[in-house]
């Protein structure tokens, strides 16, 4: 008698809610049923729990069993399978709902008007490149930057307070700009 005949006789007594051959067909099968699940789950545990509810499924659904259809090896490999897949969706449905609860809570704990120390940490990165940027630039360009975004002067005022033409004064903020992004793209 080959293996799946041995199986497919078992798989029959399974049916008739026969015990031993239940953990007969658990005996011979669930070495590579167990490997199947470990594949699909990565976890030992989570492949245990598959492996129960497998031989859950098989206890369940021996009756519907048709050798005509499947053979026995296929037949518990696509069940242990399906087990392993819902396995996953349900751990990691836990997980979101967990994660979900978790950034409730800590949005809770967290929210208010202040800044969080992330952002004052990478403020505070931003304004030393700019810093380091803003030192790069020549003495004039430098001045004619500060003094459009610092003190939000526009071109024409600029061109008054500092007694330069208009476009000069244009060029100046067009090359330091361009060299300002050059230069934090480095830093980003």
């Amino acid at each position: 008698m080959d293996a799946d005949q041995t199986l497919m006789i078992l798989i029959d007594r399974v049916a008739q809610r026969d015990e031993v051959a239940l953990k007969a067909l658990y005996d011979l099968t669930s070495g590579k049923l167990y490997g199947l699940a470990l594949r699909v789950l990565g976890k030992n545990e989570w492949a245990e729990d598959a492996l129960q509810d497998t031989f859950l499924q098989v206890w369940r659904t021996a009756p519907d069993y048709r050798a005509s259809l499947s053979p026995p090896m296929a037949w518990l490999g696509l069940i242990v399978r399906s087990r392993s897949l819902d396995l996953l969706r349900r751990r990691k449905a836990d997980r979101e709902h967990l994660r979900d609860e978790i950034d409730d809570h800590m949005a809770d704990t967290l929210e208010g008007d202040s800044p969080n120390p992330m952002d004052t940490s990478l403020a505070s990165q931003q304004a030393w490149a700019l810093h380091q940027c803003l030192g790069r630039l020549e003495n004039k360009q430098r001045e004619v930057v500060s003094l459009a975004y610092l003190r939000d002067l526009s071109h024409g005022e600029l061109s008054e307070q500092l007694k330069l033409p208009l476009g000069t004064v244009k060029t100046w903020i067009r090359r330091g700009l361009d060299q300002l992004r050059v230069c934090m793209g480095r830093f980003a």
